[in-house]
């Protein structure tokens, strides 16, 4: 079944960020990675570990689930790291067969301290780096906001993290809702910047399924080298008119015509 299933499936490019189909994800893990497969994704993102499991399941069982189903397991976001739960963590990422360990965002009690922070990224990406895993951050807005000193948190880490053990996620939706240009960071901080969450904008500021909103993605895309890219999740927060397995067919389509590969 499965077999015919994959048979009818699109083009298989790109991945896709299961943050997009959490609420699915949570409903049934196994119907809604078949949907992502046959909407012509080959490789995802996890957002959803918990108690040592993703989305319910041991690590080895959903590296299982993934295979069955055709799609390639390459980084998950890791909420609630500490340098006490790291090497548990790790163990299991290794073990669900993922590539890169992301840092979804700065833990609260270091978003005011950059130095804190910078030190916390450096010793966790050492960490992975002998797991041989790769330690990315993913961005948000706040991060391009000028704290008290003057200085702009995001440049601070991309300056103080040693590049052997960090890299970068970077989000294109909220580099440009932060009003900056990805493609100033590629150029000014070349190679760093090893997989992009590519989302759309409309023209309210809302995300949007890629190709469908005003982000010059074939501008951007051009610089690809530069940034040090190897992979790409889509991603859409929020779907709003639509359901997130409708967005994310669209979001393909757009990727392919954008050439995405």
């Amino acid at each position: 079944m499965i077999g015919m299933f994959m048979a009818n499936a699109q083009q298989k490019v790109g991945g896709l960020a299961l943050y997009t189909v959490r609420d699915n994800m949570g409903a049934d893990a196994k119907a809604t990675l078949m949907a992502v497969a046959e909407a012509g994704y080959k490789n995802i993102e996890a957002a959803g570990y918990k108690d040592g499991k993703f989305y319910n399941l041991a690590p080895k069982d959903f590296n299982k689930l993934l295979k069955e189903v055709g799609l390639s397991p390459i980084s998950t976001h890791q909420g609630g790291v500490t340098l006490e739960n790291a090497d548990t963590m790790i163990a299991d990422v290794k073990a669900a067969g993922f590539k890169y360990f992301v840092l979804p965002s700065s833990p609260k009690e270091l978003r005011d301290d950059n130095k804190q922070l910078a030190s916390f990224m450096n010793i966790l990406g050492e960490k992975c780096h002998k797991a041989g895993l790769k330690l990315l951050y993913h961005n948000h807005a706040f991060e391009f906001e000028k704290g008290g000193d003057g200085v702009v948190p995001y440049d601070y880490l991309l300056e103080n993290t040693n590049p052997k053990y960090v890299n970068f996620q970077m989000d294109l939706y909220w580099v440009t809702k932060a009003n900056q240009d990805p493609v100033t960071y590629f150029n000014k901080y070349p190679g760093r910047f090893k997989m992009w969450h590519v989302k759309d904008m409309d023209d309210q500021g809302r995300f949007a399924p890629v190709g469908n909103g005003q982000i010059n993605f074939s501008e951007i895309l051009a610089q690809k080298k530069k940034s040090g890219m190897k992979y790409y999740m889509v991603e859409q927060d929020k779907t709003f008119d639509m359901t997130p397995l409708e967005a994310i067919k669209i979001s393909h389509k757009g990727i392919i015509k954008i050439g995405f590969k």
